[in-house]
């Protein structure tokens, strides 16, 4: 008489089948879904352009040319040129480190952060746990951009000022989320049995409940980086992100607005930039969430 098999067979495959396995099933979903593809696709593009920036411009973005000043998108200058002759395509590319940096930056530092000090709070609890979320309350009851503007201006106008500003402010939604998922995750037995045995709370935040509280977390970032370029691109717009001589594209549109009868192209190229490139990192968000959302895996 044969015996039942009771094992799951995937516990019996190779590492590196189950990966292929894991991949090959992410694949389909992303195929799947014509948006998250389209997402995908934006975002590596974007994300090219960043990389290969310094070879695929056509001209240095710094440099001055005045008899080409606000020249017409052309074969030599297919963005066209702004107020100084600087040419808008190269521009557009090397701003492209600033803004999507930004909004990269933005969003890893706040998960990291903001995912790490709930954790911490859930676990540890009591007054620790009140101060905290009293703390995360103050700040989300006052609207974000508000704050943004408000650390920004007071930490003075420059790039770096206007991610640390960003980044303070989308801490607590990290924060509220982690707890959660803490407060939820210490009641399980495994979580309990580590504690009897011994384990110390950074054990239990680092080991056990940062790691499953990770999914939810990783769809909050992945839908936080087109917020992010979009804020950065606000700061840059008011003159409290980054300065000139540095390419940033709210900071592009800003001066182009001045200019927006007679030269469109000069505010029109960064806005589209800025427009696609946070509905690719959006609809990319949206996929991801998809993705690791238990209720979705049986379709």
């Amino acid at each position: 008489m044969s015996t039942p098999l009771t094992a799951p067979v995937v516990a019996s495959l190779p590492k590196a089948s189950r990966w292929q396995d894991k991949f090959a099933y992410l694949a389909h979903q992303v195929r799947r879904s014509p948006l998250t593809m389209a997402g995908l696709l934006i975002t590596l593009m974007v994300l090219l352009c960043m990389v290969f920036a310094p070879w695929l411009a056509s001209h240095d973005p710094n440099a001055l040319n005045l008899t080409q000043r606000l020249a017409a998108p052309s074969a030599a200058h297919w963005f066209g040129t702004d107020e100084v002759g600087r040419d808008l395509f190269s521009r557009v590319l090397y701003g492209s480190r600033q803004s999507v940096g930004v909004g990269l930056f933005v969003a890893f530092a706040s998960c990291f952060a903001g995912g790490l000090l709930g954790c911490m709070s859930g676990i540890i609890g009591g007054r620790f746990d009140s101060l905290v979320m009293r703390l995360m309350d103050i700040m989300l009851s006052v609207p974000s951009l508000v704050l943004i503007m408000a650390l920004a201006a007071a930490l003075g106008p420059s790039l770096f000022n206007a991610m640390l500003a960003i980044t303070l402010v989308r801490i607590p939604f990290y924060v509220r989320l982690a707890r959660g998922q803490a407060l939820s995750i210490r009641q399980m037995g495994y979580v309990k049995a580590a504690e009897t045995f011994g384990a110390g709370r950074w054990h239990m935040v680092l080991w056990h409940v940062a790691r499953n509280a990770m999914p939810p977390l990783l769809v909050q970032l992945s839908l936080d980086i087109g917020s992010a370029i979009l804020m950065a691109s606000a700061l840059g717009f008011i003159g409290l992100g980054a300065q000139q001589p540095t390419a940033e594209w709210g900071a592009m549109v800003a001066t182009g607005r001045n200019y927006i009868l007679d030269q469109w192209w000069y505010s029109t190229f960064p806005g589209v930039a800025i427009l696609i490139t946070a509905t690719g990192f959006n609809l990319l968000g949206d996929g991801v969430r998809d993705l690791l959302d238990p209720r979705q895996q049986g379709k």
